[in-house]
């Protein structure tokens, strides 16, 4: 009689780099949430008129990929609550009810995101420079999908103008976050892998 060896759990960035455990769980989902809030603040914003331009799209995406779909849900979830708190870290040192913010369907869209983006990492995506391309890109729709439709409820406009103005103005520079991924994110791997590898 065989035994059948319990199947491993797939491994994302940090599981290489961090051993599991409740500790270093929390303090990785801390750094996730922080690391938006980071990119939220406005030194690294540029204002426009209805949702501003900053880093966070890339930190939310960043965050799935490197934790995985659980603790990065917990993590973007986390930052959600706070901001509705009342604790500025929403774009613009914003916080409060996100049903009074034209972007609240950004911050519903982070978590769904980075959930999505990582279930990709799950399965390998971010070891690949197409992939990682695509899952940033995947990730970005899904933002947009909540953010747009919420955007034009808000403010009373149809959905081709909240597309024009709440999705056209960050294409390029979503574009651009997703190739800056595409290089960080498999050059990583490949940098642990080589950190591993035994030497002769």
């Amino acid at each position: 009689m065989t035994s059948l060896a319990p199947a491993s759990r797939p491994l994302v960035l940090v599981d290489r780099v961090f051993p599991r455990s409740v500790v270093t769980n929390i303090l990785l989902v801390l750094a996730g949430t922080g690391l938006v809030v980071l990119c939220s603040q406005p030194f690294l914003t540029i204002p426009m008129v209805p949702v501003p331009i900053t880093m966070q799209t890339f930190a939310v995406l960043l965050v799935g990929s490197a934790l995985g779909p659980a603790r990065a849900a917990v993590s973007l979830g986390l930052y959600l609550v706070l901001g509705v708190a009342g604790l500025p870290v929403f774009a613009g040192n914003a916080s409060g009810s996100l049903f009074a913010l034209p972007s609240g369907g950004y911050i519903v869209g982070f978590v769904v995101a980075s959930v999505v983006v990582g279930w990709f990492a799950n399965l390998a995506w971010d070891r690949h420079v197409l992939k990682t391309l695509l899952s940033f890109g995947i990730g970005s729709l899904v933002i947009y999908a909540f953010g747009a439709p919420w955007l034009a409820a808000s403010l009373h406009l149809d959905l081709w103008t909240a597309i024009m103005v709440g999705v056209v103005p960050f294409l390029i520079g979503d574009a651009l976050k997703a190739l800056l991924a595409a290089g960080l994110l498999p050059g990583t791997w490949k940098l642990i892998d080589r950190a591993e590898k035994p030497r002769d």
